[in-house]
């Protein structure tokens, strides 16, 4: 099979809202020849798959998806799916709410509330015209069951012959065989219930990442010469220059060119007190401009922004499913035909063996095959990540997947990056000691060296600088983790640390004058023409005020904290001993890289970092934590990101981890725990139909609920 004959179809799968739901389009679609799952969401209902149509047309996929009771529409290739969603038929098990209007206009709606009303009126016929009640509890049942059927059919034929509606169907079936027409009618409305408040707890998840997206505006006003122009905000092109009235939302990520004013940067990131920015400074959609007209600079296209890297995260990170998830997955699939074994044998031993009554067993293996159904066990795991994630998106903390928001709760250690994580990454020049010529030509030789270098302290030296004429250079390139080197009049000039310039130099002389800056908590470079040592620069960048707070935060959870840092020995040790944290100095991206590695094989170790030359450590660690004015190679890399920049976000996120990973276990217990109890009042003669299908469903509902409380700032 060729690439050439694959295509990847990303469809939008309306009523695929839960986590069985998923398995069901997963197994279906796999089964076919020439295709491969690629993505599947139910929080966004999105099904992504590579599909050699020339083996399987898409119409096949298609028609196999809704023979199971789903609705695929190919999206658009501009991303937008086509949601058609008038008509949902009544025997769809799973829905949310959505643009069709509330729950009861829904099909699983209509379902509970018909099935619900055929059960009232069989009740209020019991008392006066007994002699018809059954026959409305009859047709309750069979309004309830039919689209079960159809589905544990389909299920059946495309090779799941064990699921939950197969379950129910012949619980259901078994009961008015039995003439328990009534319990059976029951047993069909609780069901519902139960898959209708499974589809509004995944759509309250799905309406938290919603959210995000409307909060860019709709409309943006272009700057064209001068000339304010209304545009649609999608249209925006880097480059284009806006303007944003105050009380208005940011229409792009950008640069302030002109005004000063407070953001609200608490829609996108969580802060909770407005910034003042000004020229120079990022401002992200969807953040909100509160007091003056301010002029910026498109940086990102809709596409890129903000708002949709969050989005696509969230939405991407249900492919990694966490290890109990997928534990729970297997386990299932064993679980399902074992209660169907367990049911059967119920029925047939007892009468066969010991005489028993064949009616009553009959009954006690149909309230097994209904205690049994795995709903509530399957739901437990993905309901609280779900939740969990969406928790964290709404406040600023980005995890990618099931996966890393579980092992972000067993880190053991945390490692940080000095500059920009635990710094303000605003360095300045304190000290300049010449060596040979004028503090203004040393300045001027280091802020060329550095012009192209994009590094705090590359910046700190050219702002030092000032508007001197900076001599050309040519040929300058990054020494990564010595300095940069640039030709200037035909000589090589370098600004290096001073562990590299001694390997270059003798600074035995100067050593006593480094040590001492380094040990105010200083950065020393030292600036070369050739071999020769013109001036030692000395800069500092400031403890972050909240990193102090986070280091003592993790400590209360029992979590270490570990600097690691390119910069020299002293600086590090002074800067850490003000946090309270341990510290690794002098430091190359593969010392760190190796560093990482180490403590991994002890534990569990997350990393911390917001620089290109951080993300081999990011990927490295167990998790990786991008600060969120990192780069994109940063965020890329790592398993979760902080978009306010807060070191305290690092704690919160262990803290999250926790909670979620404490409601994984409460519900497990809820689930499986009910299921035992029930069990044994099924077996010794206590439990009715209709409470063994309320084990199930009110399992699933406590599930439900407690996966929600993570939605609760």
């Amino acid at each position: 099979m060729t690439e050439a004959r694959k295509n990847t179809l990303t469809y939008f799968v309306d009523e695929m809202d839960c986590a069985s739901c998923v398995k069901k389009v997963e197994a279906a679609t796999a089964r076919l020849p020439g295709a491969q799952v690629k993505r599947t969401n139910f929080t966004t209902q999105i099904l992504e798959v590579e599909l050699d149509e020339q083996q399987t047309p898409r119409k096949t996929l298609e028609q196999n998806l809704q023979s199971l009771g789903y609705k695929p529409n190919l999206r658009e290739e501009n991303g937008q799916a086509p949601h058609n969603h008038a008509g949902h038929e009544a025997g769809h098990s799973h829905t949310h709410e959505h643009e069709s209007g509330p729950w009861y206009n829904t099909g699983q709606g209509k379902l509970v509330w018909q099935t619900g009303l055929l059960l009232l009126i069989a009740y209020g016929l019991g008392f006066l015209y007994p002699q018809y009640a059954g026959g409305f509890y009859i047709l309750a049942t069979v309004l309830g069951v039919w689209p079960l059927i159809k589905k544990a059919y389909a299920s059946a034929r495309l090779g799941d012959p064990f699921s939950i509606n197969m379950l129910v169907s012949v619980a259901s079936i078994g009961a008015l065989l039995i003439g328990e027409a009534a319990e059976a009618a029951v047993v069909v409305f609780f069901f519902a219930i139960g898959e209708l408040l499974e589809g509004v707890a995944a759509g309250r998840a799905r309406s938290s990442i919603k959210a995000l997206a409307a909060l860019a505006p709709k409309t943006a006003t272009l700057m064209e010469n001068g000339v304010p122009r209304d545009i649609p905000a999608e249209a925006l092109q880097v480059g284009q220059t806006v303007r944003v009235a105050p009380g208005g939302r940011i229409p792009a990520d950008g640069t302030i060119l002109e005004g000063q004013s407070s953001i609200d940067d608490s829609p996108v990131t969580g802060e909770s007190v407005p910034v003042n920015k000004g020229p120079g400074s990022t401002v992200f959609a969807g953040s909100i401009n509160t007091e003056n007209v301010i002029t910026l600079k498109v940086e990102k296209a809709a596409k890129d922004n903000t708002i949709a890297r969050i989005i696509k995260m969230v939405e991407e990170a249900e492919e990694s499913k966490a290890p109990t998830s997928r534990f729970i997955d297997r386990f299932s699939r064993k679980y399902t035909p074992f209660v169907v074994l367990a049911s059967l044998l119920t029925v047939l031993v007892p009468p066969l063996l010991f005489g028993g009554q064949w009616t009553e067993w009959l009954y006690k293996g149909i309230s097994l095959l209904l205690i049994g159904c795995p709903c509530a066990l399957v739901l437990s795991t993905p309901a609280a990540i779900t939740s969990g994630i969406a928790s964290g998106a709404r406040r600023g903390l980005l995890i990618k997947g099931g996966a890393a928001l579980e092992s972000l709760g067993t880190l053991k250690t945390i490692a940080f990056d000095k500059t920009g994580t635990l710094t303000e990454n605003k360095p300045r020049v304190t000290d300049v000691v010449t060596l040979e010529g004028t503090e203004t030509q040393a300045l001027e030789i280091a802020a060329a060296v550095e012009s192209g270098s994009h590094h705090p302290l590359a910046k700190a030296i050219v702002e030092k600088a000032g508007t001197a004429s900076l001599p050309p250079v040519t040929e300058a390139k990054a020494l990564s983790g010595k300095g940069v080197s640039a030709v200037i009049q035909g000589v090589t000039h370098l600004v290096a640390s001073p562990k590299h310039a001694q390997t270059l130099t003798d600074l035995s002389k100067h050593q006593h004058t480094i040590e001492g800056l380094e040990q105010q908590g200083k950065t020393v470079v030292v600036v070369l023409k050739d071999t020769t040592a013109l001036a030692l620069i000395a800069i500092r960048d400031e403890a972050r005020k909240d990193a102090k707070e986070a280091i003592s935060e993790l400590k209360d959870l029992g979590v270490g904290a570990v600097m690691l840092t390119g910069d020299n020995r002293r600086t590090g040790q002074a800067i850490a001993s003000s946090l309270g944290m341990d510290v690794q100095a002098e430091l190359l991206p593969e010392d760190k890289l190796r560093i990482i590695r180490d403590m991994k094989a002890r534990g569990g170790i997350g990393m911390v970092g917001d620089g290109i030359n951080d993300a081999p450590a990011l990927a490295e660690s167990t998790v990786g934590i991008a600060m969120g004015g990192g780069t994109d190679v940063a965020l890329e890399t790592a398993d979760a990101a902080l978009l306010r920049s807060n070191a305290r976000d690092v704690p919160a996120l262990i803290r999250l981890s926790r909670r979620t990973m404490g409601n994984i276990k409460q519900n497990i217990i809820f689930a499986l725990g009910l299921k035992l109890i029930f069990l044994v009042t099924t077996l010794l003669g206590y439990t009715s139909l209709w409470m063994a299908i309320l084990a199930d469903t009110g399992a699933t509902m406590i599930v439900t609920a407690n996966a929600l409380r993570l939605l609760r700032k």
